[in-house]
């Protein structure tokens, strides 16, 4: 979902602020032997594991302190993350809910699923705020004047 908000001054001009709300449901790692998928649906859950897989190399390279800012980060390695990108250690800010459950059977996807929040609770992000240059450059100018004036 892309939103647009705009605030009008009292001087004159508005200014727009661009953001981006992006809503995924994970779905948790798909088991062959349990699903018995064949055919497409194979194929589908190979590339739903695949994505998981990329998602959390991503997440554990950007959650690693020793190596920030030093390693390379695979967003490219499929869709999931490309989409992720700014939520991933970019300049937005991002949720994580991660949904577990108590029955013993599905120990292990808890497990999992509490290591990816885990995680991501190391990432650090920058928020900013994007706007139109037009009004970015106004807006800079204006507290540039304001700064001068208290100076």
């Amino acid at each position: 979902v892309y939103l647009i908000s705009e605030t009008k001054t009292e001087d004159g001009p508005s200014f727009k602020k661009y953001g981006k709300v992006c809503f995924v449901d994970l779905a948790g790692s798909e088991r062959l032997k349990e699903t018995k998928s064949q055919g497409t649906m194979l194929k589908e859950t190979g590339n739903i594991n695949k994505s998981l897989f990329n998602l959390g190399k991503v997440i554990s390279a950007l959650g690693d302190k020793k190596k920030q800012g030093r390693s390379h980060i695979p967003y490219r390695d499929s869709k999931l993350t490309m989409l992720l990108m700014d939520s991933l250690g970019g300049t937005a800010k991002a949720i994580m809910v991660a949904c577990v459950t108590p029955a013993a059977t599905y120990s292990e996807e808890t497990l999992s699923t509490l290591s990816y929040a885990s995680r991501t609770m190391n990432i650090k992000n920058k928020p900013i705020v994007q706007m139109d240059s037009k009004a970015q450059i106004i807006q800079l100018s204006k507290r540039d004047r304001a700064s001068e004036a208290g100076e």
